[in-house]
C-alpha cells in the first residue's frame, strides 16, 4: 500500500530541495552500501536495494519528481481525494498506465544495459594573491577523485575472472513486472535490482576496490593562470574528474578562483585603484611623488592646488585584460592629510599662514598665501 511507503527523500536521505546531481550521488553511496553482492549475510539487502532504486527512478526524473512533490505516493484523485477511482491508484496510476501501454517504460523489447557514461565534475576552489592574478603563472593543487580500479581496470571482478551475465535479467540490465491496471496485465520494465542494470554480476570481487571497479586517489595537478583573472573565474581541466562508468571518460575539473584582498589596491574590473596620502602643504604647493604599482613604483607629478579626492589616472598600469589585450588603469585618489599633532615649527608656519589669510591679505589667493608661508616663493 502507498501509505506504508517511506518518503523517497528519506530514503535518499536528501533535503527536499536536492539538486539532481545531490540525489545522484546519494543514489550512488547507497547502492553500494545495500547492494545485495555485497551484503549476502543481510537478508533485508535486497528489499532495501529494491526501496532505493524505486525512490531514485522517481526523484531522478523532473517530471515524476514534480507528480510526487504535489501527491505523494498516491498521485491525483486517489481513494479519500473525492475523484472516484478507488482501485486504480488515481489519475496518476492511469497516466503512468498510459504511458506503459504506449512505450514509456517497456512492452516493447528489452532495453540495453546502460552504455559508458561521463563521471562527475569536480570543484576546486583556489585562493591567489593580487600578485599571481596580475602576472599569472602555475599553482600546483591536490585533489582526492575516483579513478579507474588499476588491478581490475574497471571491470569490478578479481584480476585473472570476469563478470559473469546476470541470472535475474538475463544481461539485460532490467526486469520485467507484471501488474494489473485499468487496460489489463501491463508488463512494465525496471532496472535490475540484483545487478543494478549493469547487466553483469561479480562473483569474486577485486580485493583493491572491493568490487566497485574504482578507488580514491589523492592527486597532484598543476593549474595554469592566465594573467588578469579575478573573483569567480573559472578553469576548466578536461579529464581531472571522477573516473567515469562503464567505460566511459572522466568528468572535468573545476577551479574557481579567489583573488585575496590587497593591502595598497582595489580592484574595480581591469582598473586599480590607490589611495595616495599627501601632506597639505604638498597638496597646496604641487610635489612629485613615487606611486607603487604592480610593476614596481613609477613617478608622478602633483600640481600646485590639489584638492582631496582628485583622480588622476595612469595608463595600463592596472590589471591585464583577461579576454582582450592592453591593460587597465591605475586610479590614484588624493587624500589630503591634515596633521593631529604641530611642531612648535609648523604652528609657527600655519600661524603666518592664518596671518596672511587676514582681510589685509585678500587680494592674493590661497596658493599664494601659502607659499609666502612656507617659502614656497623663493
Amino acid at each position: 500500500m502507498a501509505e506504508n511507503k517511506r518518503d523517497y527523500y528519506e530514503v535518499l536521505g536528501v533535503d527536499r530541495n536536492a539538486s539532481t546531481e545531490e540525489i545522484k550521488k546519494a543514489y550512488r553511496r547507497l547502492a553500494r552500501k545495500y547492494h545485495p553482492d555485497f551484503n549476502k549475510d543481510d537478508p533485508h539487502a535486497a528489499e532495501k536495494f529494491k526501496e532505493i532504486n524505486e525512490a531514485y527512478e522517481v526523484l531522478s526524473d523532473p517530471q515524476k519528481r514534480e507528480r510526487y512533490d504535489r501527491f505523494g505516493h498516491d498521485p491525483g484523485f486517489g481513494p479519500g481525494a473525492g475523484g472516484g477511482f478507488e482501485g486504480f491508484g488515481g489519475f496518476g496510476s492511469i497516466f503512468e498506465d498510459i504511458e506503459d501501454l504506449f512505450g514509456g517504460f517497456g512492452g516493447f523489447g528489452r532495453r540495453r544495459p546502460p552504455g559508458p557514461e561521463q563521471g562527475q565534475h569536480l570543484r576546486y576552489d583556489l585562493e591567489i594573491t593580487l600578485e599571481e592574478a596580475y602576472h599569472g603563472g602555475t599553482r600546483e593543487i591536490r585533489v582526492t577523485r575516483s579513478e579507474t580500479c588499476p588491478d581490475c581496470r574497471g571491470s569490478r571482478a578479481r584480476p585473472g575472472t570476469q563478470p559473469e551475465t546476470c541470472p535475474v535479467c538475463g544481461g539485460t540490465g532490467q526486469q520485467q513486472v507484471t501488474r494489473e491496471t485499468l487496460f489489463g496485465r501491463m508488463i512494465n520494465i525496471q532496472t535490475c535490482v540484483h545487478c543494478s542494470g549493469r547487466g553483469t554480476v561479480v562473483k569474486e570481487p577485486c580485493p583493491t576496490c572491493r568490487g566497485q571497479g574504482q578507488v580514491l586517489r589523492d592527486r597532484t595537478l598543476e593549474v595554469k593562470i592566465p594573467p588578469g583573472v579575478a573573483d569567480g573565474t573559472r578553469l576548466r581541466i578536461p579529464g581531472g574528474g571522477e573516473a567515469g562508468l562503464r567505460g566511459g571518460p572522466p568528468g572535468d575539473l573545476f577551479v574557481i578562483i579567489s583573488v585575496r584582498r590587497h593591502k595598497l589596491f582595489r580592484r574595480e574590473r581591469d582598473d586599480l585603484i590607490y589611495e595616495l596620502s599627501l601632506p597639505m602643504a604638498l597638496a597646496a604647493l604641487g610635489t612629485e611623488v613615487d606611486v607603487p604599482t604592480l610593476d614596481g613604483p613609477v613617478a608622478m607629478k602633483v600640481p600646485e592646488g590639489t584638492q582631496p579626492g582628485t583622480v588622476f589616472r595612469l595608463r595600463g598600469k592596472g590589471m591585464p585584460r583577461l579576454h582582450g589585450l592592453g591593460k587597465g588603469d591605475l586610479r590614484v585618489i588624493v587624500k589630503v592629510v591634515v596633521p593631529k599633532r604641530l611642531t612648535p615649527r609648523e604652528r609657527e608656519l600655519l600661524t603666518e599662514l592664518a596671518r596672511l589669510s587676514s582681510a589685509e591679505d585678500k587680494g592674493k589667493g590661497f596658493f599664494d598665501r601659502m607659499k609666502d608661508a612656507f617659502g614656497g616663493g623663493h
